[in-house]
């Protein structure tokens, strides 16, 4: 059973406007994240819109919002084959665990501008 959706879109000018504000990536996003960007070399931008994307959508999903939850404590990965996934830990995993799904479903896209994420949670 589906339990939310949520939908998201990032400009990506907005990542290259805070890459030159000290502090404000390892704010928001898991140390794990900001690597794999930083080898994606011009891409990088790309990947941290879609990511934020992710984390808003998240929010959207939970049908709360991100209010309480700290933003690096969802983390965007991809496996071998590019295929991204969604963990979440401390103040996003207790959020995930109230909102009564168990599994979390994430599709990311981009072009030169922009860069969308959805989100599907479902019980199992």
């Amino acid at each position: 059973m589906i339990t939310g959706i949520g939908v998201d879109i990032v400009n990506v000018q907005r990542m290259k406007r805070w890459r030159s504000i000290p502090g404000i990536l390892e704010r928001y996003f898991h140390p794990q994240e900001l690597s794999a960007a930083r080898l994606r070399g011009g891409a990088e931008e790309l990947s941290l819109a879609a990511r934020f994307a992710a984390k808003e959508a998240f929010g959207k999903a939970l049908g709360t919002g991100l209010e309480g939850i700290v933003l690096k404590d969802i983390m965007v990965i991809n496996h071998h084959n590019g295929r991204p996934e969604i963990k979440v830990f401390g103040t996003a995993l207790s959020a995930f665990e109230k909102c009564g799904a168990n599994r979390i479903h994430l599709s990311l896209t981009h072009d030169h501008d922009n860069a969308v994420a959805m989100i599907v949670m479902e019980l199992l």
